[in-house]
């Protein structure tokens, strides 16, 4: 039973929520299989949090993943925060 849209159109809003419905039901399935997946690697010993910032670092175009470290270090060398790492004091020493 199709029924005029907002915009003038016809639309059969039932087809189309029904879809959405299956949709969503798929993503909540998706969601369970990923949420073992996790429960899984916690078991056996990793760092969830670490393994979602790989997700997501794997996601980031590198170009990108590159400038974000740029800003990163930038910002970590204004707070001090490379002072204490190899490479913070092999600069430090240069610079002496």
């Amino acid at each position: 039973m199709p029924t005029t849209g907002h915009n003038g159109s016809d639309v059969d809003l039932k087809r189309l929520v029904e879809r959405i419905e299956k949709l969503e039901d798929e993503k909540r399935e998706m969601a369970a299989d990923i949420k073992a997946i996790y429960d899984e690697a916690k078991r056996s010993g990793f760092d969830t949090k670490i393994i979602r910032m790989l997700i997501r670092e794997r996601q980031v175009d590198a170009a990108e993943l590159a400038e974000r470290e740029a800003i990163l270090d930038t910002y970590r060398k204004a707070l001090g925060m490379l002072a204490t790492t190899p490479l913070g004091e092999a600069a430090i020493g240069a610079a002496a």
